[in-house]
């Protein structure tokens, strides 16, 4: 049972990393939440470690199934807030009969979001990452550095929700042609911003640059697979700055021994659990197919850090402490967000 008086509401935090424990402090001042910062990820195992918590606080790749669920529900937590958009990761079946409310941050900063899936797609067409190293070690050549200019070329956008939507909107300000696809198209923001709605296999064939913002469900699973892979116009970059199941990987591996694509930015990996956010260069990495990704010098991964701006980070904190305090009735949960 929880000993606290009701003003007062411990929160277990798991996977926590100086980020984010700076970020929610700054954020709770006065708003009479006893963080418990946790390093470790939250699974079945360590569910025991909130005890005593009426909310946990968990991220994108905690592990919320239902035997983790029934531990946090029989030690009295109430709530889970996700410090992330994305609920693909909670049984949210199993927490609505256990009578958890989840809740999530609808936004925080779209544009830290598009801004790094553009950050990806400039350095691997100029290849900068290879010219940092080279000039790093006195090479100065030029060989093998050639890219395309993005100007008239065609971007194509899978999913048109607010961060599809701002990267839509750089690169047709870079003077792209820009495609997307969403199954509830945005008609009027796409022709105010000079984007157009196509089908998927058409946009695939149509762009040299594809960007994936599409949440993850059973539909998306794997929208990117071998047979949608075909489509794709030879030289063609895929970027994934959404999930990393978007993606076969196994398919994307074939593509790029095959050549036909010309670069991949990823900041989401299908099996990134327990290897993103974690510093693992003492280590022998186990993840065959992140290993043989790692060896194409036309891949890049960032290891699921686009979201990592201040203010970013400073929106997640404020939506996540606001759900938090509705426990103890001095806020309300933030619109949008409650889950379950």
């Amino acid at each position: 049972m929880n000993t606290h008086p009701s003003s007062v509401v411990t929160a277990a935090v798991f996977d926590t990393k100086p980020y984010d424990r700076e970020a929610l402090q700054r954020a709770s001042a006065n708003h009479g939440i006893e963080w418990h910062f946790l390093d470790f990820r939250l699974t079945q195992d360590s569910a025991s470690a909130a005890r005593n918590a009426r909310a946990v606080c968990v991220f994108v790749n905690d592990e919320l199934s239902r035997p983790c669920l029934e531990v946090l529900a029989a030690q009295g937590v109430e709530l889970i807030a996700l410090r992330c958009t994305g609920s693909n990761h909670v049984d949210v079946d199993a927490a609505k009969q256990l009578k958890l409310t989840v809740t999530r941050v609808p936004v925080y900063s779209p544009h830290a979001v598009a801004e790094h899936a553009v950050a990806l797609l400039l350095t691997l067409n100029r290849k900068t990452h290879r010219a940092f190293n080279r000039v790093r070690e006195l090479n100065f050549s030029l060989n093998g550095l050639v890219g395309f200019d993005l100007h008239g070329k065609t971007a194509g956008i899978i999913g048109t929700g607010k961060i599809g939507r701002v990267t839509a909107e750089i690169l047709h300000g870079f003077g792209m042609r820009v495609l997307a696809y969403d199954l509830f198209p945005n008609h009027e923001w796409a022709r105010q911003a000079g984007v157009e709605y196509a089908e998927v296999s058409v946009l695939l064939r149509d762009s040299d640059v594809i960007s994936l913002h599409t949440p993850l469900t059973a539909e998306t699973r794997y929208i990117i697979r071998a047979d949608t892979i075909k489509l794709m116009r030879r030289g063609s970059i895929l970027i994934n700055v959404s999930r990393g199941a978007l993606v076969d990987t196994k398919a994307l591996i074939q593509a790029l021994k095959s050549g036909r694509l010309a670069g991949v930015g990823l900041d989401v990996y299908e099996e990134e659990e327990g290897i993103f956010f974690e510093d693992l260069s003492g280590e022998v990495l186990h993840d065959d197919e992140l290993a043989r990704l790692l060896t194409f010098p036309n891949v890049l991964i960032t290891s699921h850090q686009a979201f990592l701006t201040r203010e970013a980070l400073s929106e997640i904190a404020r939506t996540t402490v606001a759900n938090i305090s509705a426990l103890a009735g001095q806020a309300s949960f933030v619109e949008g967000s409650v889950v379950t």
